[in-house]
């Protein structure tokens, strides 16, 4: 792992290539087992049932979900299973007490898959009770344009390519940012199985 972080905004820190390409393999591999324990599933959104373009699933002691008849919340267990989401890999627990500069661990790692088409709309990450805590997030895959806006809604936004390996920290003012996913450059990397990209997502629920 390298540090090349750069902070764009406030508590917004940029760390491009964090992970190299055998890196990348190795989280992939460790991955692998627990998405096959905790298969993707499509969450919807709360009141419509609107199905959500990404396919998800989590690691950790708490996972998000999305359903009509609930909304988004956390909870222990698997919305199809009924089982316990595995727990979030060591790997991945290291790259936090590297970057977050926070003395709690995730309870949470969400793991979103985008295949062609998927996109994740404007929104802030506001279902946690621990409003100081940053989210970590890590890119494996396609490349995709991120674009991060300010505190309110329909503000100026701002927007750059994650490649595989990057990682991103929202912290400080950012954390209560506006943020999202365009689009998914397809064939743009090699690493993820039929193509599409992984991102990794570790809260603190509080």
């Amino acid at each position: 792992m390298k540090c090349l972080g750069s902070q764009l905004h406030s508590g917004f820190d940029f760390h491009p290539g964090y992970l190299d390409r055998a890196e990348q393999e190795a989280l992939l591999a460790t991955l692998q087992p627990l998405i096959q324990a905790a298969p993707f599933f499509r969450p919807t959104m709360p009141k419509t049932g609107k199905t959500f373009s990404v396919e998800m699933t989590n690691l950790g002691s708490l996972g998000w979900v999305s359903d009509r008849e609930g909304g988004y919340r956390y909870q222990a267990t698997h919305p199809v299973t009924g089982l316990p989401w595995p727990q979030i890999p060591d790997m991945l627990l290291t790259l936090w007490r590297q970057v977050a500069n926070y003395p709690i661990l995730p309870e949470a790692c969400l793991v979103n898959l985008y295949r062609v088409g998927a996109k994740m709309g404007l929104h802030v990450d506001g279902d946690e009770r621990d409003p100081k805590a940053p989210v970590v997030s890590v890119s494996l895959g396609d490349q995709a344009i991120f674009r991060l806006g300010g505190p309110q809604r329909g503000g100026p936004t701002t927007s750059l390519k994650l490649s595989s390996g990057d990682v991103v920290v929202l912290g400080g003012a950012s954390r209560h940012f506006y943020h999202g996913i365009d689009r998914v450059l397809s064939g743009s990397s090699s690493l993820i199985p039929g193509g599409g990209r992984i991102n990794l997502t570790m809260r603190v629920v509080g």
